[in-house]
């Protein structure tokens, strides 16, 4: 960072340096926030895995560890701000592990499930 004199106000000025952003193949030249910078990175989900999308209270499973489950049969249900949530599958699979007990309280995106693929 420069800091550059004003010679008209005799006013300090910093010059920032710019950092380049890509969004969607433009890039621009920007100076980041760091709450920007220390973000979470965007990575491809992994579709083997089930996380939970709100905090909540798991109140039934419906499976086991290595259950074949078909599409649109129910994994769970959570309980959370006093609503039930029934938890589905939408492909068929096996589970592979259960990382959660009837009864446990849960954060916001917390490994649920694991599964492996299955073609039938």
């Amino acid at each position: 960072m420069k800091n550059i004199i004003n010679k008209k106000k005799d006013v300090e000025v910093n010059e920032t340096s710019f950092k380049n952003l890509n969004i969607e193949g433009v890039k621009y030249k920007t100076s980041l926030t760091s709450k920007f910078e220390r973000r979470k990175k965007w990575e491809i989900p992994d579709g083997t895995k089930v996380y939970s999308f709100i905090p909540g209270t798991v109140v039934k499973l419906f499976v086991n560890e290595g259950d074949k489950i078909n599409a649109g049969d129910k994994l769970m249900v959570l309980e959370a701000m006093k609503m039930k949530n029934n938890i589905s599958v939408p492909f068929c699979a096996k589970i592979k592990k259960i990382n959660i007990a009837e009864g446990e309280r849960i954060p916001k995106e917390h490994l649920l499930f694991e599964f492996e693929l299955t073609e039938d």
